[in-house]
């Protein structure tokens, strides 16, 4: 036979107090939020020492509401999800997330972008594109040392916004990848122009040759082929035996 619990009134009524104290309580810190007014701004912003495109008073000026700073505010009056969308769609912004303490001080926690390269146009102003694939424009207050790309695909990645959109994008993305972790990579090659059909060649860090990458599908296995040229082809016949140096064949290395 099954026991029905018993009823105890002296628990009950404790469940219920902790309850409504917890409910006065959020009741009451709400009501202190809105009855203060901001005090400081407090911006923490993260890979602030691997790159300098925005400091802690450019957040600052995009926190800002009809261009006044929105110390002394009111925190009732405040719109927190406008003002962080507005952080965030900065260029150089990856996320943000704003809040309010009791005290009435803004916090702002902001993820700069990490720019991977660096597309140099003749017909227009230069650019950066980031570690998640958006596009960035450059800055007066930093330069980023990294891989230039240059050539006509720069027009396609600017009107795409973002690398990552098309798979052709993405392919992209795992070359410039692939090189930007590797340190031998780093140190061989400096630029990766682009014609209108995607296909590459690879401009070294040391020596004169073009190579002929091809289109960025296979990348992994192109470079592969490609060390070979460096470790073993190069020390033997000299860095200035050849002026081109083809990978885009299956299994073979073309130099001339």
């Amino acid at each position: 036979m099954k026991l029905k619990p018993k009823f105890n009134l002296k628990r009950e009524v404790k469940i219920t107090g902790i309850i409504l104290l917890v409910v006065g309580l959020i009741a009451f810190t709400e009501r202190m939020k809105n009855d203060v007014a901001v005090g400081d701004i407090e911006v923490k912003i993260a890979n602030l020492n691997e790159n300098h495109f925005m400091d802690e008073q450019d957040v600052i000026n995009l926190m800002q509401v009809n261009r006044e700073n929105i110390k002394g505010a009111s925190v009732s009056h405040l719109d927190l999800k406008a003002i962080e969308g507005r952080v965030k769609n900065d260029p150089f912004v990856r996320d943000a997330e704003l809040y309010t303490d009791l005290k009435g001080n803004v916090v702002a926690n902001v993820e700069l972008r990490r720019p991977v390269a660096r597309m140099v146009r003749n017909d227009g102003p230069d650019g950066y594109l980031a570690e998640d694939g958006a596009v960035m424009p450059v800055s007066d207050k930093f330069t980023a040392r990294v891989i230039l790309l240059s050539g006509p695909y720069i027009r396609k990645i600017l009107k795409t916004q973002n690398l990552n959109e098309t798979e052709e994008g993405k392919e992209l993305m795992t070359l410039i990848d692939i090189i930007r972790n590797d340190d031998f990579w780093k140190a061989q090659i400096a630029q990766l122009d682009i014609d209108s059909k995607m296909r590459i060649t690879m401009m070294p860090q040391v020596g004169d040759e073009r190579i002929e990458f091809g289109k960025p599908e296979n990348a992994a296995a192109k470079l592969k082929k490609l060390k070979v040229y460096y470790k073993e082809i190069l020390p033997r016949l000299g860095w200035n035996k050849y002026s081109r140096v083809n990978l885009e064949y299956e299994g073979q290395i073309v130099a001339e």
